[in-house]
C-alpha cells in the first residue's frame, strides 16, 4: 500500500489508528539507532532512510534522481514491513539477524530478500531492530553498495 504522503509526518498521520502507534514506535527506534548521516524522507511511497546526495552524489543507480536507499518501513495491508538493504547485500549481517531473531521473538521469521514482515503488531522486536540499525554507517553502506550491488 503505497502512500502519497510527501513528508514522514504526513505519512504517519495518514495511517489507520491501529497502525499509528506501532509505526511511530518503530520510527523512533530507527531514528534513535541509525548512525548519523542517514536522512529520513519519503521514497517509493514509504517512510525511508537514505544516504543523501551530499554524502553520495551518484544516487541510486536505478533512479539517478533519487538518493541511495538504505532502510524503509511501510504499513502494508496485512503487515508492517521493514526493508533493510544491508541485510540484502551483506550475507554476514543476514546470518546475524536470522540467528538473533529467535532470541527476541516467539514467532517465525517472515522475511524476503530485504523485507521483514511483522503480521502481529505485538511481536515487533524493537531491541533487535535497534541493534540492526546500529550495524552499518552511511559510508559502510555506500562501500558495500558500490562493491556488491551497483551495476
Amino acid at each position: 500500500m503505497s502512500s502519497t504522503a510527501t513528508t514522514p509526518e504526513v505519512y504517519l498521520q495518514q495511517l489507520p489508528s491501529d497502525r499509528f502507534e506501532v509505526m511511530q514506535r518503530l520510527r523512533q527506534c530507527i531514528v534513535e539507532n541509525l548512525p548519523s548521516g542517514f536522512q529520513e524522507t519519503i521514497q517509493y511511497g514509504m517512510l525511508s532512510y537514505v544516504v543523501p546526495f551530499d554524502i553520495y552524489p551518484s544516487g541510486y543507480h536505478c533512479a539517478k534522481d533519487q538518493p541511495l536507499p538504505f532502510l524503509a518501513m511501510a504499513s502494508q495491508k496485512n503487515a508492517i514491513s521493514l526493508y533493510h538493504m544491508g541485510i540484502y547485500a551483506d550475507e554476514s549481517l543476514l546470518h546475524w539477524f536470522v540467528s538473533e531473531y529467535p532470541n527476541h521473538c516467539k514467532t517465525k521469521l517472515d522475511m524476503g530478500k530485504s523485507c521483514i514482515r511483522f503480521k502481529k503488531m505485538d511481536d515487533i522486536p524493537y531491541t533487535l531492530i535497534g541493534q540492526l540499525c546500529q550495524k552499518m554507517t552511511p559510508v559502510q553502506w555506500v562501500s558495500l553498495y558500490e562493491n556488491n550491488l551497483k551495476k
